[in-house]
């Protein structure tokens, strides 16, 4: 009698791969996020397509394109892989003492005094969990928790809405301009240029820098790049010592502490604007693992900077606060 033909069933891995590779356009790059082997990435995806009886990509096309009922099936895909992540993430760690894995990031705002006792916090409430923490610029920690790298992040709120994260925001962080205490001039002829006093910036690729170069634009303000920097501190140190004027936030004046007898906050000169911070995690995260950051965050927040800052600058009570 001769033997039937067994169809393979549709197998997970199979869709998680198809899904990088249609994310990245490319075999090499899936299948080093992946931690395979080029062949094997590429076996995994003709399988899917005999499976399925169609073809799902152009293979004859570099980058990897989709053909269009590649597009339709990643559409359908999407949910439900998202669903899952979800799924198994509430499962695995309903018990947040139990969770065994945490890799968590945030902007550099936070290392000097809210990272270290969140740290220590975490530690005693999840003693089995191996911990990596991460700090970048904005954007690179929302492409990390794109690309799975990182499970929970803190980060500038982005203008783009990201389906495959969920976010929270949390701090409400306004722009000030930061000078040095024993200016002479005034607030108006620093911020229209009419002194030798010279902008000093954030570096143009990040967020930060984007937000306040554009509402610069706005203004009809100008100014030619004199320094850049992607480090706070070091804005705030040339501002110390008299080399110029920023533009920043309390959050990250917040930080500067050994400056603040040589440096002063003032309101923003012109119609106000600010950053928002927001606390994302990916579906991997386990929803009782995001509130309990969360809750810690907030409380560290309002302990270490918030509260001084209020105490130093009352003006920035309506401003600098936590979004409930």
């Amino acid at each position: 009698m001769p033997q039937k033909n067994v169809r393979k069933e549709l197998s997970l891995k199979w869709l998680e791969l198809f899904q990088i590779c249609a994310q990245k356009g490319s075999l090499q790059t899936a299948a080093k996020e992946a931690g395979l082997t080029v062949s094997t990435v590429s076996h995994h995806l003709r399988s899917l397509e005999d499976h399925l009886g169609v073809e799902l990509f152009n293979h004859s096309r570099r980058p990897m394109v989709l053909t269009q009922k590649g597009q339709i099936f990643l559409r359908n895909i999407d949910d439900a892989l998202y669903a899952i992540r979800k799924a198994a993430a509430e499962a695995s760690t309903s018990s947040i003492s139990g969770a065994s894995y945490l890799r968590l990031g945030t902007v550099e705002d936070f290392d000097s005094d809210i990272i270290p006792e969140l740290a220590a916090y975490l530690l005693e409430s999840m003693p089995h969990c191996d911990f990596l923490y991460h700090t970048a610029s904005s954007h690179t920690l929302i492409e990390m928790m794109r690309n799975r790298q990182l499970d929970l992040g803190i980060a500038s709120n982005p203008t783009e809405q990201f389906r495959d994260l969920q976010e929270r925001q949390l701090l409400q962080d306004p722009y000030v301009l930061v000078l040095p205490l024993d200016i002479e001039q005034s607030i108006s002829d620093i911020f229209e240029g009419q002194t030798k006093l010279p902008f000093l910036r954030f570096s143009s690729d990040l967020i930060i820098a984007r937000q306040i170069e554009s509402q610069l634009r706005r203004l009809g303000v100008s100014s030619p790049p004199k320094f850049e920097c992607s480090n706070n501190q070091t804005l705030m140190a040339m501002v110390a010592a008299g080399a110029g004027w920023t533009i920043s936030t309390p959050l990250l004046f917040s930080r500067a502490k050994r400056f603040h007898p040589k440096l002063r906050m003032h309101r923003f000169p012109s119609k106000g604007f600010g950053r928002t911070l927001a606390l994302m995690k990916t579906p991997d995260c386990s929803q009782s693992l995001f509130e309990l950051v969360d809750d810690k965050v907030r409380t560290l927040m309002s302990t270490h900077a918030i509260a001084p800052i209020h105490k130093s600058y009352p003006w920035l009570a309506d401003s600098f606060k936590l979004i409930s």
